[in-house]
C-alpha cells in the first residue's frame, strides 16, 4: 500500500489519507458505509441526496485535522482524534439515522453503541462467508493497537455526552462571574460539541448535496478562532459572527431538510417496513448496507415488501392528521406526553388502524422528539463557551440570537399521522379520536 492517497472531495476538494488512516479506511468496516445514505431517504424529496455516510466521515477527518492544526495538538492526540472523527459512524444501519428508534426497542443499542463495538473489536460488519473472500479482514481494532493507538480512548470520544454528568460544554450555565474549568475536554468536544468537526461538515455537505443554501458556514472563520482554554475548546470572542451562523445553519438544516414532513414519512414507512418484518431481518442489521436490507424485506414478501416496493417507486402515504403545539389545549398536551414512548405510539397506531378499518402498516404516527433526542442529543446545546481576554462565558451572554435558538422548534409540527391516500378520510377521523380524545 501506497504511503498516501490524495482523494477528491467533492466538499473540501482534496483531501490528504496517509499512515494509520489509510489503513483505517480500507477496513470493510468502513467500505460499508459507502452503501449508507448520509440522508436516510430525503434522495425522495431532495434528488440530489445521493451521498453516503462514507463521504461524511472523510469529511469529518478533513476537518477535525484542520482543528487539530489550529490547535497545536501534541501527535498522540492528533492521531486519537482523527481516528475517531474517520470512525465515528462505523456503526450507523442501513438508511442512517432512519431506523434508531427501531433499533433501541428491538435490539437495545443505538448507532453510537454499534460504533464503540466495532472500534473495540468486540463486532465486526463482515460475514464469515465475506471474510474467505477478501485478502485483508484485520479489524479496526487491530489495525490501531499495531499502530500504538488505544482502541480505547478512540471509541471513548465517539460517544456523545449526555447528562449533566458530564462536565465541560454540554452543561455550562453561567449567569454570574466566571466560568472555570478543570478537565482535558477538548479532544471529545471535537468530535460532539456545539462546535466541532462533525456537525461542520454534515451542514455543509448536506446543503451541498440537497441543494438548500441554509447550511452555508463560515468555516475558516471558525477554525481561526477556536482554542483551548481551561481543558475545553473554546472560541475567541472575534469568532461569535461565525458560531451564531453555524447554530443559525443547523436549526433552518433541522426545520427544511432533516425534519421535511415528506422525508419524515418516507422514514416512518421504512420503519414500519422493518417492524413488520421478521425479528432476523434486523438482528445483524450492522452488516448491511441500504441495498441489502431493502433486497432482505422485499424477499420477505407481504406488507414490508409491499412498503418497499412504494418506497422503491415513491408512492408514498400522505399526510391525514397534525398538530402543532400552538394547537393543542393543556390537556391535548398531557395526552400527547403520553405517546412520546416507542411502544405507546405503536399502541396509538394500531388504535387507529382499527377504528379506521384499515390495516395497522397503513398508518404511521410520527412524533420526531423523542427520536432527535436518541439521534442528535447537542440540537439544543447553544451555549458555546466564549473567550474573551481571560474570561469565558457562555454564547448567550454575547449573543441573543443563541438564547433565540434555545426555544425554536426544529420541526413544524408535535404529532403527525400519515396513511395511503384512499384512506385519509378515515384514518383523519380515527386519529382525531385516539390523540384528542
Amino acid at each position: 500500500m501506497p504511503g498516501f492517497k490524495v482523494i477528491h472531495d467533492s466538499v473540501h476538494g482534496s483531501v490528504k489519507v496517509e499512515g494509520v488512516f489509510l489503513r483505517l479506511l480500507g477496513r470493510p468496516e468502513m467500505q460499508r458505509l459507502h452503501g449508507v445514505h448520509q440522508l436516510g431517504l430525503a434522495h425522495l424529496v431532495f434528488p440530489g441526496a445521493n451521498h453516503t455516510r462514507l463521504e461524511h466521515s472523510l469529511g469529518t477527518f478533513f476537518i477535525a485535522s484542520k482543528m487539530a492544526d489550529a490547535l497545536r495538538l501534541k501527535p498522540e492526540e492528533r492521531d486519537e482524534v482523527l481516528a475517531a472523527a474517520l470512525l465515528h459512524d462505523l456503526g450507523h444501519p442501513p438508511f442512517s439515522h432512519t431506523l434508531e428508534e427501531v433499533m433501541a426497542d428491538r435490539l437495545g443499542v443505538d448507532h453510537v453503541d454499534l460504533s464503540r463495538s466495532m472500534i473495540k473489536g468486540e463486532l465486526r460488519s463482515i460475514t464469515p462467508n465475506e471474510a474467505r473472500l477478501l485478502q485483508d479482514t484485520s479489524s479496526v481494532q487491530e489495525v490501531l493497537e499495531e499502530e500504538g493507538i488505544s482502541p480505547e480512548r478512540v471509541a471513548g470520544l465517539v460517544v456523545s455526552p449526555v447528562g449533566p454528568e458530564v462536565p465541560g460544554q454540554s452543561v455550562l450555565d453561567v449567569e454570574e462571574g466566571q466560568a472555570h474549568f478543570g478537565q482535558r475536554n477538548y479532544l471529545h468536544q471535537m468530535i460532539h460539541g456545539p462546535v466541532d468537526a462533525d456537525q461542520m461538515d454534515y451542514l455543509l455537505r448536506d446543503a451541498h448535496y440537497t441543494g438548500v443554501a441554509h447550511g452555508t458556514i463560515d468555516l475558516d472563520r471558525l477554525l481561526q478562532t477556536i482554542d483551548v482554554y481551561h481543558g475545553d475548546l473554546v472560541v475567541h470572542k472575534g469568532g461569535v459572527v461565525a458560531v451564531e451562523g453555524l447554530l443559525v445553519a443547523r436549526a433552518l438544516m433541522y426545520s427544511s431538510v432533516y425534519f421535511h414532513k415528506t422525508v419524515r414519512i418516507a422514514e416512518m414507512m421504512l420503519c414500519k417496513a422493518v417492524e413488520m418484518a421478521d425479528a432476523k431481518v434486523i438482528r445483524d442489521i450492522h452488516t448491511d448496507n441500504d441495498a441489502s436490507l431493502t433486497e432482505k424485506l422485499i424477499e420477505q414478501g407481504g406488507y414490508p415488501g409491499r412498503i418497499m416496493i412504494q418506497l422503491q417507486y415513491r408512492e408514498l402515504y400522505k399526510r391525514c392528521f397534525s398538530l402543532t403545539m400552538m394547537d393543542m389545549a393543556e390537556g391535548q398536551m398531557e395526552r400527547l406526553m403520553q405517546l412520546i414512548p416507542y411502544r405507546a405510539r405503536k399502541e396509538a397506531e394500531e388504535e387507529i388502524a382499527l377504528r379506521a378499518g384499515v390495516h395497522p402498516s397503513e398508518v404511521v404516527l410520527d412524533m420526531p422528539s423523542r427520536e432527535l433526542l436518541i439521534s442528535e442529543p447537542r440540537i439544543g446545546k447553544t451555549e458555546v463557551p466564549i473567550l474573551d481576554e481571560d474570561r469565558v462565558r457562555p454564547l448567550s451572554r454575547h449573543s441573543p440570537l443563541a438564547k433565540a435558538l434555545q426555544s425554536r422548534s426544529v420541526f413544524d409540527w408535535a404529532i403527525m399521522v400519515s396513511c395511503p391516500e384512499r384512506y385519509k378520510a378515515e384514518v383523519a377521523r380515527a386519529a382525531a379520536k385516539v390523540i384528542q380524545d
